[in-house]
């Protein structure tokens, strides 16, 4: 029970509870939390929702604010005026570097003098409550002055333009330039003395952390290291799904990047070049720490003595890791059908498409809404790519592969499973047998469409009334880039031969706006900034059973195709023409992505 006084022994907590942003159960734990709170500040209820239990930052303090009055800040960062970026940025460097890094630390910017009064001083803080607020004040030579809230997506924008991160390695690197030069006239064949000695120059370790660091701060999925003949190496970001060239490095030895790069992570032999290496990396940047996952393959090069390898680093952001659903970008029926399979107490929910694809964040979203104390999670990944809170995750390495751990899981009293991948007939079949034995299961699988799962598993040698009755739902997912919002521009003249070819009515696409990629600074001339997802939900209604038990030689894809779009779901092009009509992308980009049919 909800204490009746409540309301005057803990005015946030009643206001989110009264707006039901918490529930009972999470008030009672959050003002446990606030009694034995061991901070020398005492934080409010609110500070220990989103710092403990993970809330939405600026949902939670937008309510906090308009409870305690504090205005807030509606200029959107791109809205704000380079002069007035400049004044707040002079305020900060001047203000000392105490100061300076308190109201970095705390997320507070001097944002104004207020123009009716001028020696009032306008502070914007994501958390209006914070208690340094007046230190700060007091530190910047403030005699009055107000405090509003400004929303943490909008101030992370912000700050990024008024103090734009430093690379200090990148810095380094280029003062020291001259060591990453080598000898022309050496011998081209590489012994391990030479190499040690051009491994420990300093200038090539700023150019690995630096390369970090800039993958990070840009927002790369990926950096790619690929060796050049010429003692050259090209260095890339995939962004949004394409490799942009970031760094050639010349005048260096190929084989000394990458045996830098498997110093400074683990589980890899620098002095194996002949097979496949995998390792990883941790660091901590902009105050977060960040994983990194290294795959580092032998390949071939022009001339025999070459030892070349290709390494790829995969960033593990676990800000990227989404918990809302309405953030995945699901709409209509798919939406409908993925919270009503996910909230069944058995039964399988299958990601399907292509490596990158955004099955992973997806899945973990899902996970996210079935959590909680009451419920053992368990997930078989390999590798574990996101730490997911309240769930018990897998070890796999060479003591206990895949394979053993999906056997393992049966004997460990499992409520709900993550199988990372069912990558054979005796992954599938653990998977489809927790799925019938009254567990919630989760996985994916490499298919094309949604119906191609059945065919796979069909194929894989799992019996069709299995198949039918073990699998609640099947998503296949596609990510196609998102329209830069600072460029784009309605499209005037269709491509007459492109709509034909994709059957598309021009006549009917008059009646909407759709826009085209232009091409800006914001989006380094792409005409594309981010992703977005589409979908295509395979619900297994009692029609879709019941043509998966009468499968014969063959599962009939085509007639589940059918059954599905009566069914009301839409396939992934449909998926993506519907993102076109909402002016999120182009009908370019959905048709390179999906297919007809």
């Amino acid at each position: 029970m909800i204490d009746t006084n409540l309301e005057m022994t803990d005015k946030i907590g009643y206001l989110l509870f009264k707006k039901g942003i918490i529930d009972s159960t999470m008030l009672e734990k959050a003002l446990k939390a606030k009694a034995n709170d061991r901070n020398k500040i005492k934080r409010n209820l609110a500070q220990i929702l989103v710092q403990d239990f993970h809330y939405d930052h600026d949902t939670i303090f937008r309510e906090v604010a308009i409870l305690y009055a504090f205005r807030e800040l509606e200029t959107k960062p791109e809205d704000i005026p380079e002069d007035r970026i400049e004044a707040i940025r002079n305020m900060i460097e001047h203000a000392g570097e105490s100061i300076k890094e308190m109201m970095i630390k705390h997320s507070i910017i001097p944002f104004m003098y207020d123009e009716r009064i001028k020696d009032k001083l306008i502070l914007a803080a994501i958390d209006p409550t914070d208690r340094c607020i007046p230190r700060i004040a007091f530190g910047l030579n403030a005699k009055k002055y107000e405090v509003i809230f400004i929303r943490k997506t909008d101030y992370d924008a912000l700050i990024k333009k008024i103090l734009p991160p430093e690379n200090e390695y990148l810095k380094a690197m280029e003062e020291d330039e001259d060591e990453l030069q080598i000898d022309e006239s050496e011998e081209n064949i590489v012994d391990e003395d030479e190499l040690d000695a051009e491994i420990n120059r300093s200038a090539l370790i700023n150019l690995i952390e630096g390369a970090l660091v800039e993958g990070v701060r840009k927002g790369a999925s990926d950096i790619h290291f690929i060796p050049q003949e010429g003692k050259r190496t090209e260095i890339y970001f995939r962004i949004d799904g394409t490799l942009r060239l970031w760094h050639v490095q010349e005048n260096t030895l190929p084989e000394a990047v990458t045996a830098v790069i498997k110093d400074r992570g683990k589980g890899m032999d620098r002095f194996e070049r002949e097979r496949a290496q995998d390792g990883y990396i941790q660091r901590e940047i902009d105050r977060h720490i960040i994983r990194f996952r290294v795959s580092v393959l032998p390949v071939v090069g022009t001339e025999l003595k070459n030892k070349f390898e290709s390494v790829v680093i995969r960033i593990l952001d676990d800000r990227k890791v989404i918990r809302d659903l309405d953030k995945l970008g699901l709409k209509g029926y798919a939406k409908k059908v993925f919270i009503k399979a996910i909230n069944q107490p058995q039964g399988m929910v299958i990601l399907t498409g292509p490596t990158g694809s955004g099955k992973s964040t997806t899945l973990v979203a899902a996970l996210y809404q079935v959590v909680n104390p009451t419920v053992n999670v368990l997930t078989v990944e390999d590798p574990v790519e996101y730490v997911i809170e309240g769930a018990r995750q897998l070890k796999i390495g060479f003591r206990m592969g895949f394979e053993q751990a999906i056997r393992a899981i049966l004997r460990h009293d499992p409520d709900i499973v993550l199988v990372g991948e069912m990558r054979d007939k005796e992954t599938a079949e653990t998977a489809i047998k927790l799925a019938n034995t009254g567990h919630l299961t989760f996985s994916t699988l490499h298919t094309n469409d949604a119906p191609s799962v059945v065919a796979r598993l069909y194929k894989m040698g799992i019996e069709p009334f299995l198949i039918a009755y073990a699998i609640n739902l099947i998503v296949a997912q596609r990510l196609i880039r998102r329209l830069c919002p600072n460029c784009k521009k309605p499209v005037r003249n269709f491509d007459e031969a492109l709509m034909d070819a994709a059957g598309l009515n021009i006549a009917e696409w008059r009646n909407h706006t759709i826009y085209s990629p232009v091409g800006c600074d914001e989006c380094s001339g792409s005409g594309y900034k981010g992703r977005l997802a589409i979908h295509e939900a395979l619900y297994f209604t009692k029609e879709i059973r019941r043509i998966i038990v009468r499968s014969g030689a063959e599962v009939d894809e085509e007639s589940i195709r059918i059954q599905a779009k009566k069914d009301g779901s839409h396939n992934l092009r449909d998926s993506g023409l519907e993102k076109v009509r909402n002016g999120l992308t182009s009908i370019e980009e959905v048709l390179s992505a999906t297919t007809e049919d």
